[in-house]
C-alpha cells in the first residue's frame, strides 16, 4: 500500500501522484474531504501495459488493499468520486481540464472498475491527439484520486482572479443547486459573484437553474426545479465572500492565482480540487496601472529596433538628467523624491523600440508651475497628436490642498526657473566648455587602453557630462515655453489661422548648425560636377578608389577632412551606439557627394532668411495698433528665436558625446570578443550598460556575456522581422502581460477626403508639386529631380538628401522636430507630422503639399505639369 496508495497525510511528489493529488496534499489542512491517491506504480503492477486496453482491471491483490482504504474514508453506505491526476494535469501551463475521465457518486464496489475506466481514458485517441498538439510525448498512467463524496447542497467553481476581465481585484464565484457536474460540463451557466478584496459583492447575476444534480441514495440523478428555485440565487453573498476567500487563501499557499472547485454540506464548505488558472496573461488586468506610450518624436532619434545597449544608456540618461534638471529649476526635494519613479520610467523599449511614457511626462511637467498651459507645449514640442484625457489627467498629482503652502511652493519654483533664465547663457558658455574638454582626445588613444581604463573614461564622461548635461535641459525647457506663447501670441494676436506663422520667424537665422552639413556636402559636390568620370567615381566606385582620390585633390580633401573633424560623428540613426559614424565609414557620405554632383541643385538663394524677414514685418504691422502688444511679441520672438536656436545647436553635441560613447563600448566589443567572452565584438550591443561596467569592475550578477548576448541577439533579431506596434497605445498592469501594443490608443482621424487630402502640421511654407519618392533608408538614395521627399522620419543622418529635394513630408515630427527646424533653414518647404503619408502615398505619385497650411493633396488625373 505504501507504494501504490497513499493518504493526503503522507509525503507525496508530483511525479508520483500527478497534479491534482500535489495540489491537495499541498494544502491539507483545508477543509477537503478524505481522499488518497493511487499511484503510476499500481497500473503497472496490475499488468495494463502488456494487456488491451478493454482488458484492463486492477489485480486482486490491489482490490484488496483498495477496499481497505476505502474503509478510512467512509462507512460502507457511503461513496466516493474517482479522478485522473496525471503527472502533467493541473499544472501552470495545461490543466487537461475535461480531457481526462472522472466518475462521482461510485459505490465502493465499483471503485476499482472506475479506477481502470481512469486508466483507459489517459490512453484514448483523444488524449494523444491533445498531448501531440502540445507536444508533451507519449501517453502515461495517471494517478487517481478517491475521494469522499459531498453531499452537496449547491457547489461550483472559483477563480480568484477574475479569468474574464483579467482583474486581479475580483475574484469570480460560479455556483448552482446540487453537485458541480452540471456546471463544470457546460449544462448550465450558473450563478455568478465577483467579489473583491475586501469581500463585497461588487456584482452578482443569477443564472437560469432549471434543474439540479443531487444524490439520491448514493447516486448522482437530475431533478427538475420549479421556477422560483430555478431564479433564486444558489449562494448568499456570505458564502460568496467565504468561497472567494478560500480561492485567493489557495492561491497564496500554491503561489499562483487558483481556479477551485467547492461544494457545501450541511451548511460547510468544503474544497474538492484546485488548481492553476492557466488563461491569466491573454488579457491585461484592467485595474493595473494605465501607461500610455508614444512614440511621436523619440522615433526621430530611434527609429526602428533599438538594441539594449543603447535603451539602457539613454533610460539611465534620461533618469538622471532630468532628475537633475528639477533641482536646478527650485523642484522642492520632497517632491523630487515622491517622483523618483517617474524618473525612472520616461523611457520604454516594446519589442525593441522606443517609446514616451507619457503617464510619467506629464507628472514630471506637473511638478512645475502654469501644468495647464505648459501641458499643450509640451504636447507641440513632442508632437503628440492626442492630447490629455480625462482619465490620464486623473493620474496627475493634485495641487496642495494648504493655500498658503501652495502659493509659496509656486513662488520657489517661479524664482529658480526665472534664476535659471537669467544664468542660461552663462550655463551654455560653460558647458560648451566643459564638452570640449571632456571629448579632447586622451593621451593614449582608446583604441590602446585596457577595459578598465575605457571603463574609467566612461565613468569621467558621465561625472564630468552625462550628469551635468544643465544647459541643453533648461534651454530646451524654455524653449518649449517661449515657441509655445510664441504660437498663442501668432494666433491670438496677429490672426494666424494655419498656426504656421511662428516657423517663418523662428527659421532663416543662418546659425543653426544641422543645416551646416548639407552646404559642406553641396560645397563638395561643386569640386566635382561636370568631372563625368570623377562623379561616377564618387557613385559607384569603392571606397578606398574615392578616398585615393581625394588625397590627390588638396582643396576637396582638405573639406573632406573638415567634414569628417566636425561631423564625423554624424550617421544614420546617429542616437543609436550601434549605428555605424562616418567616421568608420565615410561612404554614405561619398555616394551623397557624387549624386549630388550629378545634378543641378535647387536654387539656393536665402528663402528661409526672407520668409523669416517677411513675417516678422507682416505680425509688426498686425500689432501696430498696440505698443504694449508689440513689445511683449517683439520680447517672446526674440527669446523664442534664441532658445530654438540653442536647442537645435545643443542637440548637434549631445552628437558627438554620443559618438565618443560609441567609441568606448565598441573598444569594449572588441576586448570582450579578443577574449572570447563575446563570439563576436559588436555582440556588445545586445547587452546593457551596467551588465558591460560590471563585468569589469565586479558587480555583474551572471558573468556569462556570451549567452546573455545570444539570447537576446536572437530576440532583437525577431522584432525587427515583425510588424511595426502601434505609434501611440495603452498598457494595463503588468506591461509585458496581456497587453497588445498593435492596439492603438484612439488616435484622432486625420483629414481625408475623396480627393485624397492629408493635414499634416506646416512647418516651412511653400507650395509645390511634384512626383513623391518614399525614402525608408537614405543609404544610398538618389533624388529624381524635383522629387518630394516623403519619410517616416529623419534625422541628421538624411541632411544629404534635403539640398536636393523640392519639398519634404514627413509622417511622425513636430514643430521643434529636426525635419522642421532644418526644412526652414534651408528654406525647404516641408510638413510635418502627416498620418501615414509613407503608406498612402507611392513612389512617382503626384501631390502637393502646402508648407504653410500643412495641406497635403494627392492629385489623381492631374496633367503633370510640375
Amino acid at each position: 500500500m505504501d507504494e501504490m496508495i497513499l493518504f493526503s497525510r503522507q509525503n507525496m511528489r508530483l511525479e508520483h501522484v500527478g497534479g491534482k493529488a500535489a495540489a491537495l496534499h499541498a494544502l491539507q489542512g483545508l477543509p477537503i474531504p478524505e481522499w488518497f491517491a493511487l499511484t503510476p506504480a499500481a497500473f503497472m503492477i496490475s499488468g495494463c501495459m502488456e494487456n488491451d486496453p478493454s482488458r484492463w482491471r486492477v489485480n486482486e491483490a490491489l482490490r484488496v488493499q483498495l477496499n481497505q482504504a476505502l474503509a478510512q474514508l467512509s462507512d460502507e453506505d457511503g461513496c466516493f468520486a474517482v479522478r485522473s491526476s496525471a503527472i502533467d494535469e493541473d499544472g501552470q501551463g495545461l490543466s487537461f481540464a475535461g480531457q481526462l475521465d472522472s466518475f462521482l457518486g461510485v459505490a465502493k464496489t465499483e471503485v476499482a472498475d472506475r479506477v481502470a475506466d481512469v486508466w483507459r481514458s489517459a490512453f484514448s485517441e483523444h488524449i494523444r491527439a491533445y498531448r501531440a498538439e502540445h507536444d508533451l510525448g507519449g501517453c502515461v498512467p495517471p494517478a487517481v484520486v478517491v475521494q469522499r463524496m459531498i453531499d452537496a447542497q449547491c457547489a461550483g467553481v472559483s477563480f480568484a482572479v477574475d479569468p474574464i476581465t483579467g482583474n486581479w481585484d475580483h475574484a469570480l464565484v460560479s455556483s448552482v443547486w446540487g453537485l458541480g457536474s452540471s456546471l463544470v460540463d457546460g449544462e448550465l451557466d450558473g450563478d455568478t459573484y465577483r467579489v473583491d478584496r475586501s469581500g463585497r459583492i461588487v456584482e452578482k447575476q443569477a443564472g437560469p437553474k432549471p434543474f439540479g444534480v443531487y444524490l439520491r441514495d448514493r447516486v448522482p440523478q437530475k431533478q427538475e426545479h420549479d421556477q422560483e428555485r430555478a431564479e433564486a440565487y444558489s449562494l448568499d453573498d456570505r458564502m460568496a465572500a467565504e468561497i472567494a476567500a478560500l480561492a485567493r487563501f489557495c492561491s497564496q499557499r500554491r503561489g499562483c492565482p487558483q481556479d477551485i472547485e467547492w461544494a457545501y454540506e450541511k451548511g460547510r464548505l468544503y474544497l474538492l480540487q484546485s488548481r492553476p488558472i492557466t488563461s491569466l496573461g491573454r488579457v491585461p488586468d484592467p485595474g493595473g496601472k494605465l501607461n500610455i506610450w508614444d512614440n511621436s518624436n523619440i522615433a526621430e532619434s530611434y527609429g526602428g529596433v533599438t538594441t539594449p545597449l543603447t535603451y539602457s544608456f539613454a533610460r539611465s540618461i534620461y533618469e538622471e538628467v532630468y532628475r537633475q534638471f528639477c533641482k536646478i529649476m527650485g523642484v522642492p526635494r520632497h517632491v523630487i523624491e515622491a517622483n523618483r519613479e517617474t524618473y525612472r520610467g520616461l523611457l520604454g523599449l516594446m519589442h525593441g523600440r522606443m517609446y514616451y511614457n507619457l503617464t510619467n511626462w506629464y507628472r514630471l511637467l506637473a511638478c512645475f508651475p502654469g501644468f495647464s498651459i505648459n501641458r499643450g507645449f509640451m504636447e507641440q514640442m513632442m508632437g503628440v497628436r492626442k492630447e490629455l484625457g480625462e482619465e490620464l489627467l486623473q493620474l496627475i498629482p493634485k495641487p496642495r490642498a494648504n493655500r498658503l503652502l501652495s502659493l509659496l511652493y509656486l513662488g520657489k519654483a517661479l524664482a529658480g526657473m526665472g534664476l535659471s533664465y537669467l544664468l542660461l547663457p552663462r550655463k551654455i558658455k560653460r558647458f560648451y566648455t566643459r564638452l570640449d574638454s571632456a571629448l579632447a582626445r586622451p593621451e593614449i588613444p582608446l583604441s590602446a587602453q585596457r577595459a578598465d581604463e575605457l571603463v574609467a573614461l566612461y565613468r569621467q564622461l558621465e561625472e564630468r557630462l552625462l550628469l551635468r548635461w544643465d544647459a541643453p535641459l533648461i534651454n530646451d525647457f524654455f524653449a518649449m515655453i517661449a515657441f509655445g506663447l510664441l504660437s498663442k501670441l501668432c494666433r491670438s494676436w496677429c490672426g494666424d489661422g494655419h498656426g504656421t506663422l511662428q516657423n517663418d520667424l523662428v527659421g532663416g537665422s543662418g546659425r543653426v548648425v544641422s543645416a551646416e552639413p548639407a552646404k559642406r556636402v553641396a560645397e563638395l559636390a561643386a569640386c566635382i560636377r561636370g568631372d563625368r568620370e570623377a562623379m561616377d567615381l564618387f557613385q559607384m566606385g569603392p571606397a578606398a578608389d574615392i578616398l585615393a582620390y581625394l588625397d590627390g585633390n588638396e582643396t576637396m580633401g582638405r573639406l573632406f577632412r573638415q567634414y569628417l573633424e566636425r561631423f564625423g560623428d554624424r550617421c544614420i540613426d546617429e542616437l543609436k551606439l550601434e549605428s555605424v559614424p562616418l567616421h568608420d565609414d565615410p561612404l554614405p557620405l561619398l555616394r551623397a557627394i557624387g549624386h549630388f554632383a550629378g545634378r543641378e541643385g535647387r536654387q539656393e538663394g536665402n528663402q528661409a532668411a526672407d520668409a523669416r524677414m517677411e513675417a516678422e514685418l507682416r505680425a509688426l504691422e498686425m500689432l501696430a495698433q498696440s505698443s504694449l502688444r508689440r513689445q511683449v511679441f517683439t520680447f517672446i520672438l526674440k527669446h523664442a528665436r534664441a532658445r530654438v536656436e540653442d536647442r537645435e545647436n545643443l542637440r548637434f553635441e549631445r552628437t558627438r558625446l554620443f559618438g565618443r560613447v560609441r567609441e568606448i563600448m565598441a573598444e569594449l566589443g572588441k576586448r570582450f570578443a579578443a577574449l572570447g567572452i563575446l563570439k563576436d565584438r559588436n555582440d556588445i550591443f545586445y547587452l546593457e550598460k551596467d551588465e558591460i561596467l560590471g563585468f569589469v569592475e565586479g558587480f555583474a550578477s551572471c558573468p556569462d556575456l556570451g549567452a546573455i548576448a545570444e539570447v537576446r541577439k536572437r530576440r532583437f533579431q525577431g522584432y525587427a522581422t515583425l510588424p511595426p506596434i502601434a505609434d501611440r497605445f495603452q498598457t494595463r498592469g503588468m506591461v509585458f502581460v496581456g497587453n497588445d501594443f498593435s492596439i492603438a490608443d484612439d488616435e484622432q482621424p486625420f483629414f481625408a477626403d475623396e480627393q485624397g487630402k492629408r493635414q499634416g502640421i506646416g512647418c516651412c511654407p511653400g507650395i509645390v508639386r511634384g512626383r513623391v519618392r518614399v525614402v525608408r533608408d537614405p543609404r544610398g538614395v538618389e533624388l529624381p529631380a524635383g522629387a518630394i521627399l516623403v519619410a517616416e522620419r529623419t534625422d541628421p543622418g538624411w541632411i544629404m538628401l534635403f539640398p536636393a529635394a523640392s519639398g519634404l513630408l514627413v509622417e511622425r515630427g513636430s514643430l521643434l522636430s529636426h525635419s522642421a527646424i532644418v526644412a526652414r533653414e534651408l528654406g525647404l518647404p516641408a510638413v510635418v507630422s502627416v498620418p501615414g503619408v509613407t503608406s498612402w502615398l507611392q513612389n512617382d505619385d503626384l501631390v502637393e503639399l502646402d508648407g504653410g497650411t500643412g495641406l497635403v493633396r494627392l492629385l489623381q488625373g492631374e496633367e503633370d505639369h510640375v
